[in-house]
Formats: C-alpha cells, sequence, structure tokens
C-alpha cells in the first residue's frame, strides 16, 4: 500500500501538472501513454509487440491521437472511415501472411488498436474544450473516477461482504461498488458548487454517476481480459499499480462514455 500510495501521488502530480500546463505537451504525454498501453495490449495477447502486424495497430493509435487540431491540421477522413480502413488492414494481414496471423489475432489486435487509440483519444481531446474550461472538465472526469475507485475500495473493506462479480474480479464486492458511485456523485457535485455557474447539480450528478459506472465497468472489462491470459498486471511501469492500462482502464472507457451520452455542455 506504501508503494501504491508513493507512486499513485508522484504520477498523479506529473500527470495533473502537464494537464495544467496543455497544450502539446500534454497532448503528447497522452499520446505516450496511449503507445504503451497499446504495447502492453499486444503483449497480453502474446503476441511479439514489435512484429509488422502490431506495428499497423501502433500506427492505428497514432492516426486517433495525432494532434491534429493543436497543429492545425484538417484530417480529412471521419472517424468511422478511419476505424473501417484500419479493420481492412488488418484483414489483409490475414490474406498476406496465408493464415499465419489468423483472424483471431488480428481481430484482438485490431480491437487493441480501437481501445487504446480512441480512449486515449478523449482524454486529450477534453483537455481542449471548446469552452476553454479544458482543465476543469478534465478535473471533473479524473477526480469523479478517482473518488469512486478510493469509495469502491474503503467502503468494501469496510462492509462489503456481498461479492459482485466473483468469477472476474474476486475482491470487488456490491457495498463497494455502490460506495465508490455515491462518493463520485458526491465529489461531482463539490465540483458544481465550486464551479461558478460552469456546471449545473444536476448534469454534475449525472456526470459522477457515469464516472463511477463506466468507470467500475471499464475496471472489470481489464480485469476479465487479463483473468483470460491469467495475469495479474498488464505491465510494470508503475510501481503498485502495474502498467498505463492497469491505471487507465477506468480514463480509456469513461471520457468516450460522458461525451457519447452529451454529458459535457459543450
Amino acid at each position: 500500500m506504501k508503494q501504491r500510495l508513493i507512486t499513485g501521488i508522484v504520477a498523479g502530480v506529473v500527470f495533473l501538472g502537464f494537464c495544467l500546463l496543455g497544450g502539446l505537451p500534454y497532448h503528447i504525454l497522452v499520446l505516450a501513454m496511449a503507445m504503451i498501453g497499446y504495447y502492453e495490449f499486444v503483449k497480453m495477447t502474446r503476441v511479439s509487440p514489435f512484429r509488422g502486424t502490431a506495428m499497423l495497430g501502433y500506427l492505428g493509435v497514432l492516426v486517433f491521437m495525432f494532434p491534429w487540431k493543436l497543429l492545425d491540421i484538417s484530417f480529412p477522413l471521419p472517424l468511422g472511415h478511419v476505424i473501417w480502413l484500419l479493420l481492412f488492414l488488418f484483414l489483409l494481414v490475414t490474406v498476406v501472411t496465408k493464415n499465419k496471423m489468423d483472424i483471431q489475432m488480428i481481430s484482438l489486435l485490431f480491437l487493441g488498436s480501437v481501445y487504446v487509440g480512441v480512449g486515449f483519444s478523449y482524454i486529450a481531446e477534453s483537455r481542449s474544450a471548446p469552452d476553454g474550461h479544458g482543465v476543469f472538465w478534465t478535473f471533473l472526469l479524473l477526480v469523479s473516477i478517482w473518488a469512486s475507485d478510493a469509495g469502491a475500495y474503503f467502503v468494501g473493506k469496510w462492509i462489503g461482504s456481498h461479492k459482485l462479480w466473483p468469477a472476474i474480479s474476486p475482491n470487488k464486492t456490491i457495498e463497494g461498488a455502490l460506495g465508490g458511485v455515491v462518493i463520485a456523485m458526491l465529489t461531482s457535485a463539490v465540483f458544481a458548487f465550486l464551479s461558478g455557474g460552469l456546471l449545473t447539480i444536476g448534469r454534475a450528478l449525472a456526470i459522477g454517476l457515469a464516472c463511477a459506472v463506466a468507470g467500475q465497468l471499464g475496471d472489470l472489462v481489464q480485469s476479465a481480459y487479463k483473468r483470460v491470459y491469467g495475469i495479474k498486471d498488464s505491465g510494470n511501469l508503475l510501481p503498485g499499480h502495474g502498467g498505463i492500462l492497469d491505471r487507465c482502464d477506468s480514463w480509456i472507457i469513461v471520457f468516450p462514455f460522458v461525451h457519447i451520452m452529451m454529458l459535457m455542455p459543450y
């Protein structure tokens, strides 16, 4: 716990510092995190993370994550078109390699590229919110996610007795999950009171609820995937926390989710 706490504080300070700085430095940091995250994803599938097919996935992550707006470059294709073209290229791999890279393996690599690339792209784009309050919105989501994690952990330790989903994550409890939801909603409500009218209490509570529910589901998704491959952590970059995907599994679900559900008022 001591190592986990120290690593969490140091990593959090560095990340939030870059978030305050914003602009290209922040975007490059998130891009680097996405690349490392995809590396961890590929490694979990027991495919060489630097073989040709995996490199196609890195290319996809780079396209999703490239700072087009910050560099004032107009990307000519909608996101759906990019995803389809990436899928087509992955499918061609099965033909070119004569099924040495079969449909199951390229499906995983394609899934990882979209899962990681699109997820982290929303984290980067939120900082550049068109209303000029990107720091506020990014902090709101991050702190609500962290509040949900902390609430779920401590409430679960305190009164947790009913397992939430033991086949996937044996330590999580229903009481902990509900505690995480309540703490996240209270945290987002505090942001509303401090926002000076930027965020209404109703929208704040909805965002807190979304952060808690989607975040916990994102964590379960990662747990399910790791359980298939019999591993505890996606990597070892962050002592006490594992890898980038272990630390950001909730982020890359929550950030796209709140935007898709149009919970952000911009």
